[in-house]
């Protein structure tokens, strides 16, 4: 009896030795990943091929923005967590502290500095706009008296309002959150048009072949993207340095091959 007894207790602690070791295994490797620093990335993911999710096979963000942010959390350090939220409320989640940082293909603007820091320019594009093929607008002035599509808060919100003031051409601004809403609502025969960014546009033109497109002549100024900061955050230099290795090395040019088939800008 005793000698059972032995056995059983002997069984005992070397279970409980077992178990404890297991218990510090996984302790240790959770402690190693919660002591990671985590930068939380806010993007609008509607913006094929900066930022989107491909439906059909899975829930994941990507794009261009997102390997461009991966990349530089990868470099510096950090666990990178992406939230989609609307183009509109990026500014606001990053002012107060949803988020860490915004890459949204997002233009710096003398408005949007005011409350936010931006990184250095990484890629620079201009505007379309898409119509119908037999709506035959096919210049800026074809927008008088018309609906016009663009993005809530965006640079082509401005480009539109500066259209109208400085061309003396009166048409109605759209604006809704979502770019898939706008093409929606062209579709609809809602809005005769939209104003969007080149990159983005020709990427509904081939897959609509019923639409067609344009360039706004802006002469030699470009729509230039870059990351938003909170104002005063410490994060601008540190990703200013590693977005200028990425231009040196060509990681830059890379992504832009892999994403927009080889057109640089």
């Amino acid at each position: 009896m005793k000698k059972k007894l032995g056995l059983l207790l002997t069984s005992v602690v070397m279970a409980g030795s077992l178990a404890a070791c297991g218990n510090s295994g996984e302790k240790e490797g959770s402690g190693s990943s919660a002591d990671k620093k985590v930068l939380t990335v806010g993007t609008s993911a509607d913006y094929k091929p900066f930022e989107y999710v491909e439906t059909a096979s899975s829930e994941e963000i990507i794009g261009f923005d997102i390997d461009i942010i991966k990349k530089i959390g990868k470099d510096l350090g950090y666990q990178v967590q992406v939230k989609d939220i609307d183009f509109n409320s990026l500014i606001p989640a990053l002012e107060n502290g949803t988020v860490d940082v915004v890459i949204s293909s997002m233009t710096p603007t003398p408005e949007r500095e005011k409350t936010v820091d931006f990184s250095d320019i990484y890629y620079e594009a201009e505007n379309m706009i898409v119509a119908k093929k037999d709506s035959n607008i096919k210049t800026i002035e074809d927008l008088e008296g018309k609906n016009v599509g663009v993005q809530l808060a965006s640079i082509q919100e401005e480009l539109a309002n500066d259209i109208a003031k400085k061309e003396k051409i009166d048409f109605e601004a759209k604006k809704l959150n979502r770019i898939p809403e706008i093409f929606q609502e062209i579709a609809a025969g809602r809005f005769d048009a939209a104003i969007i960014e080149d990159t983005v546009a020709k990427g509904y033109l081939e897959d609509n072949k019923d639409l067609a497109g344009f360039e706004i002549d802006n002469g030699d100024e470009k729509t230039g993207t870059a990351i938003a900061f909170e104002k005063g955050s410490s994060l601008t230099d540190d990703f200013n340095k590693e977005l200028k290795k990425m231009k040196d090395s060509g990681e830059l040019d890379k992504l832009i091959v892999k994403w927009f088939d080889g057109e640089t800008k």
